[in-house]
């Protein structure tokens, strides 16, 4: 399963779907990531995450999608007023507390608003298999076009920073493509990059991927793979690497590897702030 999932990243066996109007998106690196799911080592590797204590500050917000219900998400607003936006994006287990304590630790590290956007319509994984079903069911247009709802949400002054982590890092970096010209930083933890060398060529800013190095799936192989596919483009890609496992940086996660989440959160934020680390 596993090289077979590498063969079709690399040279992109996949396919594409149909997309939405308006957000140009190829789904087939998302496709590869849910696959994961079938694999029961991949399961093995996400014990249900342990409870999180409550503390963030933001709001629940709903905004229109086009030819669809609402979109969901978490929003915290910056003290200050800003028109910048970061657009967080949920692992696989979906929009639960610890993604809402993170929109909450990043609004107030970086000043700005943070949204942590819901690609699973309100629902929420608490066991490996639910989390499998629920990122197997995600339906890609239906996540383009609730990027395209928060982007309009966030109002036409608006520019975007993206991260995400596992599912959510894939998620991140189409939403940066989507994003076009407003989109001014992307941050990927462990997840399946596109592929696609014309799409990439579309970027509008540097990525900085956070690579676990005993990660089994978005391995060494895969990352630079997408290195390779990032310099075609003509495109900058930051890596940071780390020895620690898939989701090291959840500390709801049995597999949370504190001194690696802690750096790796220092590189992000400096590169989100734009002080360094490019």
């Amino acid at each position: 399963m596993k090289k077979l999932l590498l063969f079709l990243f690399l040279v992109g066996g996949l396919g594409c779907q149909d997309q939405p109007p308006g957000i140009p998106m190829c789904h087939d690196s998302n496709a590869a990531f849910a696959a994961f799911s079938n694999d029961p080592d991949f399961r093995a590797a996400h014990p249900a995450p342990k409870p999180v204590e409550v503390v963030h500050g933001g709001v629940d917000v709903t905004f229109p999608v086009a030819s669809g219900e609402n979109g969901r998400g978490f929003l915290v607003k910056s003290h200050a007023a800003t028109d910048m936006y970061l657009f967080l994006f949920h692992e696989w287990w979906g929009l639960n507390n610890y993604i809402r304590n993170e929109a909450a630790m990043w609004s107030h590290e970086l000043g700005i608003n943070v949204l942590a956007v819901d690609l699973y319509d309100g629902k929420v994984a608490a066991t490996a298999d639910e989390a499998g079903q629920l990122m197997r069911a995600c339906d890609p247009a239906r996540a383009a076009a609730i990027i395209r709802g928060a982007a309009t949400f966030a109002g036409d002054k608006a520019d975007f920073r993206t991260m995400g982590w596992c599912f959510g890092g894939g998620w991140s970096l189409q939403a940066a493509l989507a994003l076009g010209e407003r989109a001014k930083a992307c941050v990927i933890y462990y997840g399946m990059p596109e592929k696609d060398v014309e799409r990439l060529k579309s970027l509008s800013t540097d990525v900085l991927m956070i690579h676990a190095k005993k990660d089994q799936w978005i391995n060494d192989e895969v990352v630079r793979g997408f290195k390779e596919k990032m310099e075609e483009a003509g495109k900058t890609l930051i890596i940071r690497e780390y020895d620690a496992d898939h989701a090291f940086a959840n500390p709801s996660s049995p597999r949370y590897n504190e001194p690696a989440a802690k750096a790796s959160r220092e590189q992000v934020k400096k590169y989100l702030s734009g002080e360094s680390g490019k």
